[in-house]
């Protein structure tokens, strides 16, 4: 359990660390006009409008990759179980992997921002005048 715990904290603190994606801009006459600097600050601002109408719901969807992650790894658990002919442990120990498993990778899919926020700040861009084409 100590592992688990340790493994997952491990990957917590990676998330943690992860650069942001933003949004990278055409380098059309508005980009050009206002330079680099001022399209940054209207990018933050967007990004922060965005922030305050739009839910990027990080925390459901670690918990949704654990929940999921944790009934697949206890049905190939218990599966295991029933053949080594320890259906218990193999059920415990598919549970802890897959909820760490399915943790692990909800919290990097928490990482990115969520369709609804890029599209909402994109929206906010080609207001002020940019063409937005992708997010790094």
């Amino acid at each position: 359990m100590k592992k688990l715990i340790a493994f997952v904290a491990v990957f917590v603190l990676l998330a943690g660390c992860a650069a942001h994606q933003r949004p990278v801009l055409y380098p059309n006459a508005k980009l050009n006009g206002v330079g680099q600097e001022q399209a940054q600050r209207d990018i933050d601002q967007c990004m922060q409008m965005a922030e305050a109408y739009v839910k990027k719901h990080q925390d459901s969807k670690v918990a949704e990759g654990a929940v999921k992650g944790g009934a697949i790894g206890a049905a190939t658990g218990a599966a295991i179980g029933a053949v080594t002919g320890d259906f218990g442990r193999g059920l415990a120990a598919g549970a802890a992997g897959g909820a760490a498993g399915g943790a692990t990778h909800g919290i990097f899919k928490a990482a990115e921002p969520s369709p609804v926020y890029k599209q909402f700040v994109n929206r906010c861009l080609r207001e002020k005048g940019y063409d937005p084409v992708g997010w790094e």
